[in-house]
This record gives C-alpha cells, sequence and structure tokens, in this order.
C-alpha cells in the first residue's frame, strides 16, 4: 500500500527537513507555501499603532507519497528535524494513497515512485548486502 504525508511546518525550518530527507533516501517531494494556524490562533504583535492579531501565519507544507514501511522513518525524521519544542511546530498527517501514475512511463503503483538511490534502493541494497555476507559467511570454513 502507499501513503501520502503531509506536513504543515515552520518556513525556517524547510532546509533541515528536506537535507533530513533527502539522508535517509526521500527523493521526491513537493514543498508549497501555505498560510494558516493552530490552537494558538495566531500570534499577537505590538507596534506603535498598537496591538494586533495576525492569525495567518506563514507555514510550508511537504507532500511526500512513499511505500507503507517508510512511512514510520519518515515522520520520525520530519518530527526530529522540524521540532523546535515550542507551539507552532506543525502537523503531520498520513492519508492513504489508492494508485500512483507517472505520466512519462506510464508505470503504476510501487515502480511508479522509485528513484536511483531512493530509501527502496538504499533498503534493497542492504538486504543484497547482507544475504551476500551471510551466503559467504556459509560457505568459509571455521579456523
Amino acid at each position: 500500500m502507499t501513503k501520502k504525508i503531509e506536513a504543515i511546518v515552520r518556513e525556517e525550518k524547510v532546509n533541515d527537513i528536506k537535507d533530513a530527507l533527502r539522508e535517509i533516501g526521500i527523493v521526491g517531494m513537493n514543498v508549497i507555501e501555505v498560510r494558516g494556524h493552530g490552537r494558538q490562533g495566531g500570534i499577537v504583535l505590538e507596534g506603535r499603532a498598537g496591538t494586533y492579531q495576525v492569525d495567518m501565519l506563514p507555514r510550508v507544507q511537504f507532500n511526500i507519497v512513499l511505500s507503507d514501511h517508510n512511512v514510520d522513518k519518515t515522520v520520525e525524521t520530519i518530527c526530529k528535524a522540524a521540532g523546535t519544542g515550542r507551539p507552532g511546530d506543525g502537523l503531520i498527517f498520513v492519508y492513504p494513497v489508492d494508485e500512483v501514475i507517472r505520466i512519462r512511463t506510464g508505470e503504476r503503483g510501487h515502480a511508479a515512485l522509485m528513484y536511483p538511490d531512493d530509501i527502496d534502493a538504499r533498503r534493497e541494497a542492504a538486504l543484497q548486502a547482507e544475504s551476500i555476507g551471510v551466503m559467504s559467511g556459509a560457505l568459509m570454513p571455521e579456523p
């Protein structure tokens, strides 16, 4: 199954999040500038003319579509990179995705999500290396 992660985060954390996602092999993503507010209802600013409420704060929304087995690691990575410990750090939503189609090639499902050196390619390479290591260890005579 495929999932979509939608994360709404502080603007100043975009590069930290993007770099952290690349580090774990998340290659494809969309980033959109949005405005909104959460529980706090915005912020109160004071100026020469007095105080006023800013209730639609600038935020950034990350959209990532990926395989089920990569969701937990990706969510954990976003939380770690986006977190400041202060109100307004953001929210993450996870949705089911019925179908994925790569327009250029017509690939569908998991194949449409694959990129060279992405999180799944790295996982496959690690599993192959592990199985080769196990096999070569089994063939080695004991000293």
